[in-house]
Order: structure tokens, then C-alpha cells, then sequence
């Protein structure tokens, strides 16, 4: 299982250094434009799952060019 963690700077080294010395944990740190990528890939799933189930309309592909 993957998480990612949202932590303040100044708490992030602390939790870090607990989670480097358990064994079956793996820590790799990630940059800020990484992470807003990941948050923004899993809005735009949440927003295809939701279309798929005709919960939202997704725009068509001319009414995105038409923005252009």
C-alpha cells in the first residue's frame, strides 16, 4: 500500500526518523510539484468514475477546444 502524507516542516523530520526504523517500511520523499501532480490525477479519476456512473457530464472534446 502506497500513502502520501501532507505534514508541516517542521514535524515532517520527526515522523520521518520513526518511520525509517520500522523495517518493513519504505520512505522516499517526494517533491511539491510530484505530489500536486499525484492530487491532481486522482481528482480527475474521482471525476471519470463519477461520469461513468452518470453522476456528473463531462464535457465533449469541441467544448474544450471551443475554450481555447
Amino acid at each position: 500500500m502506497k500513502v502520501i502524507l501532507d505534514l508541516p516542516d517542521n514535524r515532517a523530520i520527526s515522523l520521518l526518523e520513526v518511520l525509517k526504523n520500522i523495517s518493513f517500511v519504505k520512505v522516499e520523499t517526494i517533491s511539491t510539484e510530484k505530489a500536486k501532480f499525484f492530487k491532481e490525477l486522482k481528482s480527475s479519476i474521482e471525476e471519470v468514475v463519477l461520469a461513468k456512473q452518470g453522476k456528473i457530464k463531462l464535457k465533449s472534446a469541441d467544448e474544450l477546444l471551443n475554450e481555447l
